[in-house]
Formats: C-alpha cells, sequence, structure tokens
C-alpha cells in the first residue's frame, strides 16, 4: 500500500497509524498526529479502491452503502500491510493506534470489528459502523475515542450512537465527544482527542 512512514523520537509512545477520509492520501492525518502525540512513530497509509479517482479504503454502493464484501478484504489487506510495516520499520505491532477520519475511521473500525488485539487504541472521527449482525472480538482494555457532529449529514447521531454501543457491548473503553459542525473535521475535536490520548497513554 501507498504509504508514509515517520520515526518518531519517543521509543515509548505508540505508533499511530493514520487513515486519511475519501479523496485524502498518505500524508493528510500527519500534521493532525503530531498535535495528538509529537513523540510517536507515524504510519499514514492511502487506501487502495479509486471511486472517480478520489483514494478510499473500501467500495461503496452508495452514500452510507458499504460494498461488505470488499470492506473484508480489505480490512484484512490493511492489516497484513501493518502486520508486515512492523517488521519492516522495527516497531511495535503490539502499541499501534489508528486515527481515522470518516472513510478512513470506517476501516479502522472494520479492524476493530474483525480482529482482536489487533490495535492497542483507536480515535475515530466521524465513523459509521461498518457492519451489522456479527459477534466482534473481546475489546477488553481497548480504548476508543469518536468525534463526532450532531448534526452531521453524512454519519447521523444514530450512527455513532449505535457505534459506540457496539463497542461497548464488545467491552471496549468508548469516549464520546461531541460537536456541531456536520462532518466537518474541526481543531476543537482533535484537541479533545489528544486530551484523551495523554490520559490514557503513557508516552514518558
Amino acid at each position: 500500500m501507498k504509504h508514509i512512514f515517520e520515526q518518531g523520537d519517543n521509543p515509548n509512545a505508540p505508533t499511530l497509524l493514520l487513515l486519511h477520509g475519501t479523496g485524502g492520501s498518505e500524508q493528510d492525518l500527519l500534521g493532525i498526529g503530531r498535535m495528538i502525540s509529537p513523540g510517536s512513530s507515524m504510519l499514514g497509509v492511502k487506501g487502495n479502491v479509486s471511486e472517480n479517482g478520489a483514494a478510499r479504503f473500501f467500495r461503496r454502493l452508495a452514500e452510507g452503502i458499504f460494498d461488505e464484501e470488499d470492506l473484508i478484504f480489505r480490512t484484512e489487506e490493511l492489516k497484513t500491510f501493518v502486520d508486515e510495516s512492523a517488521e519492516q520499520y522495527k516497531f511495535d505491532r503490539n502499541n499501534v493506534i489508528a486515527i481515522g477520519y470518516s472513510n478512513g475511521a470506517n476501516i479502522a473500525g472494520s479492524l476493530l470489528f474483525h480482529y482482536k488485539d489487533v490495535l492497542n487504541g483507536a480515535i475515530l472521527f466521524h465513523p459509521m459502523v461498518p457492519r451489522r449482525g456479527i459477534t466482534l472480538p473481546d475489546l477488553g482494555g481497548t480504548a476508543i475515542f469518536i468525534g463526532a457532529g450532531d448534526n452531521d449529514p453524512i454519519c447521523p447521531p444514530s450512527e455513532t450512537t449505535d457505534l459506540a454501543a457496539l463497542l461497548q457491548g464488545a467491552s471496549g473503553e468508548v469516549t464520546l465527544h461531541w460537536e456541531s459542525y456536520g462532518h466537518q473535521l474541526t481543531r476543537g475535536e482533535v484537541l479533545e482527542a489528544a486530551k484523551w490520548f495523554n490520559t490514557n497513554y503513557v508516552t514518558n
């Protein structure tokens, strides 16, 4: 997968897996990653799917309707890529936190839905429920921050609360932060995510 890796200067800090929104690139969330954990190594990944020239992590059939078969395949593809990257770049595979926005948040959520211990935590900005009607792995000990808009036209509040409930039902430790700026990723929610990160992760 096309990607960028930046070595951090704090070996104890989690490696951040950065996953862009539709039409983004592997560099999109580097600045946000630095705001949240300045000393972390950063692995920015570009989605392998093109939707009319816009990069995505998996196909969709329409707005809000995912191609479930492709989602499962691409989720496995991303997991394998992170596994291989940990060997290549020598970072701790057990200390990876995903930061995803929109489509990137959805693929990060899908990792949590499909694989036990795949992430040490996740920051999901404006995510939807990746799949329904499946049994999630045990997420005990996995901290998850969700940033959402109470007036988001793409990801309605019911999607957010459903996702939080499903993650909590699998013993995930969910923190939910609401704003009123639609689907926009705001500085305010990034700062809240940074507070959450500093509370949950020791990086000294």
